[in-house]
């Protein structure tokens, strides 16, 4: 089937299938593409832009001015035996846990731009660093579908736990090579530019990121809504459920597999909890096509390998869905959907562009003054080693 599909002429007739029905269902379903337009430039205009172009920033500023070779130097020692990946790395990991999709992801390739990672590191980084972030899942998910603030946390720890599992199981990837093989080798230490070429260059690039995400975004907002006005989501469910599953968790998942917030957002209401919390914790993980193509469009003429991305995704939503199940059975969680929770969730919803981008400009100004302030302290520690070297 592979080999059949690798034969040019197919792939250029499936691509104009694409195109003509396409082009057929924005002709015959003109409202509800305007819709799904409408909703997708919504969500970037109260979501998307305001949370993750300063972190955008940030990613930039920690690479271009050097924070993240400081980092490196103090976190060679934890990062090479857990993940085979340098010290430097530790900026992609951890602001891929606290800025969202795909925050990691972005930072991981401007280290293997910047020179401060191999190819293979860069690759194994992608498999396990492009993460959800805390205020999605507790917020979002937890009060907002669940109504229960346990399960935003217990699906964070999973969230966050299969991740570094994923980790660890990617180290293999690249194979048994030199430790000079899978380095980078740079001429100086550290490398950085000027504070304001940083500053200048960090909110371009990051501005046309966040436009890119948003183009994706408002896209495939358009196909989910043209897909759900001519019937395919329910005809991609009908499929799934040959395969045992019920109609309606079949729907679920088929959300969740395209779009992660409708994905999650089906899971509201009914019974199961232990069910449902497991397939939010696999959406969560997987993170959807959306998000891969957001993802992709940075790996274009980059070199490294989409497949190790998308496998490693896929391990992630997998991991965490088991951890998830074995977690409610050994601690069960009685669902409770307080009112104060629901209130929660409409006050997070109703957010303005102003107050979000406040909230998320303050988050990323924190994480840069932890960042400075620590990289400051390694600074002092290594050049106090070198003096008193010297003193004889």
């Amino acid at each position: 089937m592979l080999r059949i599909l690798r034969q040019r002429w197919l792939r250029d007739l499936l691509v104009t299938m694409a195109v003509l029905v396409s082009t057929a269902a924005l002709v015959a379903a003109p409202e509800q593409a305007m819709e799904g337009a409408k909703n997708g430039l919504a969500l970037c205009f109260n979501v998307i832009v305001p949370s993750l172009f300063p972190f955008f920033v940030l990613s930039s500023l920690v690479v271009d001015l050097g924070l993240a070779a400081y980092l490196g130097g103090a976190l060679e020692g934890l990062m090479r035996p857990l993940f085979r990946v340098s010290g430097s790395c530790s900026a992609a990991v951890v602001l891929g846990f606290i800025g969202g999709y795909p925050v990691g992801a972005r930072t991981a390739l401007q280290l293997y731009q910047q020179g401060l990672c191999s190819k293979v590191e860069a690759e194994r980084l992608l498999a396990f660093c492009n993460n959800s972030g805390p205020a999605f899942i507790f917020g979002v998910v937890g009060a907002g579908v669940f109504g229960d603030g346990r399960v935003g946390l217990l699906l964070y720890l999973t969230h966050t736990l299969a991740s570094l599992l994923v980790g660890l199981l990617f180290r293999f990837h690249g194979g048994s090579r030199r430790a000079g093989a899978t380095s980078p080798r740079r001429s100086k230490p550290i490398e950085t530019v000027t504070v304001p070429a940083a500053f200048t260059g960090a909110v371009t690039r990051s501005f046309q990121s966040t436009l890119n995400i948003c183009a994706f975004v408002v896209f495939f907002s358009v196909v989910l809504q043209l897909l759900a006005a001519w019937g395919a989501l329910s005809a991609l469910a009908q499929a799934l459920g040959l395969l045992g599953l019920s109609p309606e968790w079949a729907r679920r998942l088929v959300a969740g597999l395209l779009e992660l917030s409708s994905g999650v957002s089906s899971l509201s209401g009914g019974s199961g909890l232990a069910g449902r919390a497991s397939m939010a914790a696999f959406m969560l993980g997987w993170a959807g096509l959306s998000v891969h193509c957001q993802v992709l469009s940075f790996l274009l003429d980059s070199g490294l390998s989409a497949r190790i991305y998308l496998a490693g995704k896929l391990c992630h939503g997998l991991i965490a869905a088991a951890l998830t199940w074995l977690a409610t059975q050994l601690f069960p969680i009685s669902q409770s959907v307080s009112h104060y929770l629901i209130q929660q969730t409409e006050s997070i919803a109703s957010l303005d562009f102003s107050t979000a981008l406040a909230i998320s400009t303050c988050a990323a100004f924190g994480c840069w003054l932890l960042f400075t302030a620590l990289c400051a302290m390694l600074a002092r520690k290594r050049y106090g080693k070198i003096s008193n070297h010297h003193v004889y």
